[in-house]
């Protein structure tokens, strides 16, 4: 069934059409609803700009980012971006899963924005807020004109994605790479099928990310992994951090962050009801690790640290750099103050920033004991 011929939500096009009222969104051209995509509306915009400037004053490693989509279909109940479909005026739950914004001229927007002459070729981010690689890409088809414009600008680029259809630009991606820079990661942080179908119901599962991570490696391309979030009582204990970090390892993963769920406002109130109804029995617990904050305790944190470490160095990602749980000492190795979690979600994996020549982490510091317990500290808040 075409595209075109599904049906459309009105908008001051097409009043009187069928579906419910818009929400008032900046360069609508269409709304449109499909079976293909049951419960989804695409929500079809005209962007005038879509380089996006990382704030001043934060820590991630880039300046620039660009998200072609707005919202996500993968329905992570833990997505840290929630909170930013506030700012359409759509909610941070339901709509986020279901109400998706495309910005269907983003690729000639950015190759006009990469030709002025102001344009300094800083490396830009992919995926750093909604998926681009979401089941919407395969009728937009709005990556390749992005990677096109990008690599023929002469800018480096990063992706990073659960999406498998990325698998479809591989070809393209070796292309850009023989030009600029290019890093590429998959976000997985579970091997458990049944609990990634429960809590991120519209990604492709572990099995299949695994195998996109050995499709991009035997290209030859970089690939590291996000394994973020690691949940409490759910993917935090020895059997699944050894199973997660040997998958990793046999696929061929050039690197691996990781680090514990973060429940930022939006999300945080998602995150809970989900718990509460899927594991009643976790969410006293949830409630005593997080207090009213957006972390896990210090005291998780750092016990995760030590897990991490073990398994990260028995699968042979044993390089601290590209790790989200440093020691949560004072200070590291390199004397910086650690004691900031807001630093960790700064730490991506050998892989996924661009660099000019690929290579994998180094050998680094020794392992911690993977038979230690939970703090004792913090047995009090299970």
């Amino acid at each position: 069934m075409r595209w075109e011929a599904q049906a459309l939500v009105p908008t001051p096009a097409n009043a009187g059409g069928p579906g419910p009222a818009l929400l008032p969104l900046a360069g609508l051209v269409r709304s449109v609803t499909t079976p293909e995509f049951a419960g989804i509306t695409f929500h079809e915009v005209t962007a005038k700009s879509v380089l996006n400037r990382v704030p001043a004053g934060s820590k991630m490693p880039f300046e620039w980012t660009v998200n072609p989509y707005r919202g996500c279909s993968h329905a992570c109940v833990y997505c840290f971006a929630r909170k930013s479909h506030t700012y359409l005026d759509f909610d941070a739950g339901m709509d986020f899963d279901s109400q998706v914004v495309v910005k269907v001229n983003a690729a000639e927007v950015l190759r006009k924005e990469l030709n002025k002459a102001s344009w300094t070729r800083q490396q830009v981010a992919l995926g750093t807020n909604t998926d681009p690689y979401q089941r919407a890409e395969g009728r937009y088809r709005l990556m390749p004109g992005i990677i096109n414009a990008l690599a023929e600008s002469g800018t480096p680029l990063s992706i990073l994605t659960k999406g498998t259809l990325l698998a479809r630009d591989i070809p393209l991606l070796k292309s850009a790479a023989a030009q600029v820079p290019v890093g590429l990661g998959i976000s997985l942080a579970m091997t458990d099928e049944a609990l990634s179908e429960a809590i991120e119901p519209g990604t492709p599962g572990p099995r299949a990310r695994l195998k996109l991570v050995s499709r991009l490696r035997e290209a030859g391309l970089p690939c590291g992994v996000m394994a973020m979030p690691i949940l409490p009582w759910l993917s935090d204990s020895d059997e699944a951090l050894d199973a997660l970090f040997g998958s990793l390892a046999a696929a061929g993963a050039t690197g691996v962050s990781a680090g514990a769920l973060y429940l930022k406002p939006g999300t945080r109130e998602w995150f809970m009801k989900w718990i509460a109804a899927n594991h009643p029995e976790l969410a006293g617990r949830y409630r005593r690790l997080y207090g009213t904050g957006s972390y896990a305790s210090k005291e998780y944190r750092s016990w995760l640290a030590g897990k991490v470490r073990y398994f990260k160095a028995r699968h042979g990602f044993s390089h601290s750099s590209g790790f989200s749980h440093r020691d949560l000492n004072n200070r590291d190795l390199d004397n910086r103050d650690v004691d900031d979690p807001r630093a960790e979600e700064a730490e991506y994996p050998a892989g996924i920033i661009p660099t000019a020549v690929t290579g994998t982490s180094p050998a680094g510091s020794p392992a911690a004991s993977s038979s230690a317990s939970r703090p004792a500290v913090q047995e009090s808040l299970f």
